[in-house]
């Protein structure tokens, strides 16, 4: 199947779709770390660091969201949500390509946190992220340059 990937910075005019996006996308693995959100917390979390949102576009569509941002040594991706009928299509690994040659353009590693149950912990890991810490709820996973730039 072929198609293209793109990205658009978020605007105000996204925030319904972030808001389905993440209820969609987080909900069920929240739900499972004993984690119930309501529409506010949800709306905060979208708002957090916005200015780090990109809509992830297949074919022009909305059908994801990456937020990067830097953090101190690192390139930190801090959300990575694609609509559940558009996983397993190869869309994560082609996002992650984008994020690894962004790190490698500003020579840091890629670090980000993700849920202890998420499916999405094996992507990272095909794609060289190694767990570097585990906490009650998350493991804070990175992807050294060395691995980015081979």
């Amino acid at each position: 199947m072929k198609f293209t990937i793109g990205f658009r910075k978020a605007t105000e005019q996204d925030i319904e779709f972030l808001l389905d996006l993440r209820r969609k996308t987080m909900s069920p693995h929240l739900r499972t770390a004993g984690i119930f959100m309501s529409e506010e917390q949800h709306l905060e979390r979208i708002h957090e660091f916005f200015n780090d949102s990109h809509i992830i576009l297949r074919d022009r569509k909305p059908i994801g969201l990456l937020k990067l941002g830097m953090k101190p040594g690192s390139l930190h991706i801090r959300q990575l949500q694609i609509l559940p009928k558009c996983q397993g299509m190869g869309i994560g690994s082609k996002v992650l390509a984008v994020v690894k040659k962004r790190a490698l353009q500003l020579s840091v590693p890629i670090t980000l946190n993700v849920l202890l149950d998420n499916p999405a912990r094996a992507l990272y890991i095909r794609h060289g992220f190694q767990i570097t810490k585990k906490t009650k709820l998350e493991y804070q996973m990175l992807c050294p340059l060395a691995v980015i730039a081979a």
